[in-house]
């Protein structure tokens, strides 16, 4: 079998709470649109990290250093340990796993090397590196070619519904991924004829 992992709120939780608190004063205080704008084309690789920094700075009128931003931007990860154990096992079982994420430079360079253990996985497929993001079908597209995947044989889970969504457009067998509910997923792997060892 090939497993694609989606990474925020299934490999790692998302805390943006932490940068908002760092960057704008407050946890619940919400991003300018302007700089919400600079998500897709940052995470499709259109614009380069320096540029990213740079521009955020300038729309939040910011003193911060561009390292201390980037500091602030990288820390918004914890590890989802429940999920990790299910990685370890089907990596033990002789499964192909694959990262199936959007993300950016800046957040693919920190997890990768804070976190060891994405060292199990196999291949990683990442939106600055497609240059498309899910929910668009060329990033499901670009995957099934460069890896050459059945989708019979291949196990999607992600957090988001219109991301699982192109997922089953492609006939892949998917997983909308609920941290509140892990036990949900085990049993779904089980009812997939995946054999996990349960606590």
């Amino acid at each position: 079998m090939t497993f694609l992992f989606d990474i925020g709120n299934v490999l790692l939780k998302l805390h943006f709470e932490r940068f908002h608190s760092v960057i704008l004063g407050s946890p619940d205080a919400p991003l300018p649109d302007h700089l919400l704008a600079l998500k897709d084309p940052y995470e499709t690789g259109a614009i380069s990290c320096r540029t990213f920094v740079s521009r955020s700075l300038q729309i939040l009128k910011s003193d911060l250093s561009p390292a201390d931003f980037t500091a602030a931007w990288q820390n918004i990860f914890s590890l989802n340990t429940p999920m990790w154990d299910v990685v370890h096992h089907l990596k033990n079982q002789g499964h192909r796993l694959i990262l199936f994420s959007n993300t950016n430079a800046i957040h693919a360079r920190h997890f990768l090397s804070t976190y060891p253990d994405f060292a199990l996985f196999d291949h990683h497929h990442f939106s600055q590196e497609v240059g498309a993001i899910k929910p668009h079908p060329s990033f499901y597209q670009d995957a099934l070619d460069q890896y050459h995947l059945d989708p019979s044989e291949t196990l999607y889970l992600d957090d988001l519904p219109e991301n699982i969504a192109t997922g089953k457009d492609f006939k892949f067998r998917s997983w909308q991924y609920d941290l509140n509910n892990h036990k949900a997923c085990l049993d779904w792997l089980s009812q997939q004829g995946i054999s996990l060892p349960r606590a």
